[in-house]
């Protein structure tokens, strides 16, 4: 996980109005993840554009009109490229916006990894020692470095990844899994043909431009968030093992400036972040309307690869606005 300042980059009121009207799709049931996805972004909201006509009507086209308006101008004012897609999994109605154009999925794998050894081992091997390595260990592990050459119990390993993103962590998951070529497979068998898994941690997070090593689809990363963390038809997991995801989600501690800041009043969620190079940020979360309603599973990713610069900054602003958009359109 990179760490970078934040930065606020407005654009005047003429900018935004400036802004074409391209019509974000809202539909009223989910879809499947792609077979494979497009690399660009352009393609994905074509797509977007020349669907949304026959999937929408009346107010509810207008609605996705409005929002693809307030995401198109979201990207021009932080001069970023989204990914957005929010499912409500009662109704199955989802708002999608680029959201089967690639982008690096970064710290938000720690999630998916951590739920996927709950798949296959279940909640009672939370308690098996894992070996933490000798020091010096990799960059950002505040938590393992705590026990380094010591062990940690394999729910408090998942706790690091997941709550803290702790990058020894994250490794560790993807060790137990049988490395980062292991967990693909793991994912594919959830049915997500899409998300590559490269690298370990810290290579991940280059995310250079071109290049679809550790990259992943909004749509691909909240089906499988989807599958292992919401009950029902198609749950990977156990209410046991399910309940151990959601308490490390809900127990983040990275996440409440990027989706959790962007929710209506007396809406909760778990997330995991995620950051990368040429100013990636992505937060993948379930959020929980008031009143028991069934969740809503939503992916935020951006990235400011247009601008060639590595070291871009991000901001995370663009996150919480972009899920908020996103959450009216579901309700309204």
């Amino acid at each position: 996980m990179r760490h970078h300042r934040t930065v606020d980059r407005s654009a005047s009121r003429t900018a935004l109005l400036a802004v074409p009207v391209v019509a974000a799709l809202l539909t009223g049931c989910a879809a499947a993840a792609p077979a494979d996805a497009s690399p660009t972004a352009g393609a994905s909201r074509a797509s977007t554009a020349g669907t949304a006509s026959s999937t929408a009507s009346g107010a509810a086209a207008q609605h996705g009109r409005e929002t693809a308006l307030d995401l198109a101008a979201l990207e021009q004012r932080y001069d970023a490229r989204l990914g957005v897609i929010a499912t409500d999994t009662a109704t199955g109605r989802t708002v999608t916006w680029n959201a089967d154009a690639r982008f690096a999925h970064a710290s938000t794998l720690k999630a998916l990894a951590a739920g996927l050894v709950l798949k296959r081992e279940g909640v009672a091997a939370l308690d098996d020692p894992v070996a933490i390595p000798a020091a010096p260990l990799i960059d950002y592990s505040p938590v393992t470095e705590q026990h380094a050459g010591g062990t940690m119990t394999l729910g408090d390993v998942a706790a690091a990844a997941v709550e803290l993103s702790d990058n020894t962590a994250g490794n560790l998951l993807f060790e137990r899994l049988g490395g980062v070529d292991a967990l693909q497979r793991e994912l594919r068998k959830l049915g997500d043909r899409t998300t590559r898994v490269d690298r370990p941690e810290p290579e991940l997070n280059t995310a250079t431009p071109g290049d679809s090593r550790d990259t992943s689809t909004p749509r691909a990363l909240v089906s499988d968030l989807r599958s292992l963390a919401v009950g029902g038809r198609g749950a990977a997991l156990a209410k046991p093992e399910r309940t151990a995801l959601l308490g490390w989600l809900d127990g983040s501690q990275t996440g409440s400036t990027l989706i959790r800041a962007g929710l209506p009043t007396g809406w909760t969620a778990g997330d995991k972040s995620g950051a990368a190079g040429y100013g990636t940020r992505n937060d993948l979360a379930v959020v929980h309307p008031p009143n028991g309603a069934a969740p809503i599973v939503i992916a935020v990713l951006s990235s400011r690869d247009a601008t060639g610069d590595a070291d871009a900054d991000y901001d995370d602003a663009l996150i919480a606005a972009a899920a908020s958009a996103a959450l009216a359109a579901l309700r309204g």
